[in-house]
């Protein structure tokens, strides 16, 4: 049987959360719409689901809230476009920070929403299925260093803290989840940002010179981060779930 993406709408009007719903499903899709975070979860826990539509601004747990509780959770792969009522840089930046992979401002063409979830889901694709995340861990291990992936936090070898942004750490974990395979800008680009390439082509080379400047990666040996000319990086150090070798 051919497979239906399914999409998990979360917002608390009615009204919108219907219309949008209603509209995804005369356009072939499966669509479920929920109110709230406690609704959101229950539909996780017994349904796959292929996209989630969050709305930024609701009471209790905002957008921002549950996305950034789902990033740090079993459900981190699933794609999250975010919506919002406000036409505010800040608030955009924000909500791509804490991992959201697109954004529409309210009000929205039915149809735009509908291309941009298809553009979404077809670059979350874009990865083969063996590059796919399929498991959280709490703590990883490589080379000196260890990501506590829970609180976010990088250590170095003291286990002093090391200050990573919400950028940093996603690229690092990406690389963590993909060791010793090659990543083209693309696909690192997507993976951590979810953006259009075209606005942001130089972003994943600045971040891999920012976090190669965090490991203390040297310019001659980059004993962490290599780069694979005309293809992309590649994430060298092997990487192990600390707790399950020791």
């Amino acid at each position: 049987m051919e497979h239906v993406d399914h999409i998990l709408v979360v917002d608390d009007d009615r009204e919108i959360r219907q219309m949008i719903a209603d509209y995804l499903l005369k356009n072939g899709l499966r669509a479920t719409a929920v109110a709230d975070g406690r609704e959101m979860r229950a539909v996780l826990d017994t349904n796959a689901v292929d996209l989630i539509v969050m709305d930024l601004m609701m009471p209790g747990e905002d957008g921002l809230t549950l996305t950034r509780n789902l990033r740090a959770g079993k459900h981190r792969a699933i794609p999250v476009l975010m919506l919002t009522a406000r036409d505010d840089q800040t608030d955009r930046i924000i909500g791509l920070e804490m991992g959201a992979d697109d954004y529409v401002v309210k009000p929205f063409a039915a149809r735009e929403l509908l291309a941009r979830i298809k553009a979404v889901i077809r670059r979350t694709r874009m990865l083969p299925p063996n590059l796919q995340v399929t498991e959280a861990a709490n703590m990883l291990a490589f080379g000196r260093w260890r990501l506590d992936t829970t609180a976010r936090h990088l250590l170095d070898p003291d286990a002093t803290v090391v200050a990573l942004s919400g950028a940093e750490f996603r690229l690092l974990r990406v690389f963590l989840d993909h060791p010793n395979r090659v990543l083209s800008r693309d696909q690192l680009l997507n993976l951590t940002q979810g953006r259009d390439a075209e606005l942001f082509d130089r972003s994943v080379d600045l971040l891999v010179s920012r976090l190669r400047q965090r490991l203390g990666d040297g310019a001659r040996e980059q004993s962490y981060i290599k780069t694979v000319r005309s293809e992309g990086y590649v994430f060298s150090m092997a990487v192990t779930v600390v707790g399950e070798d020791e």
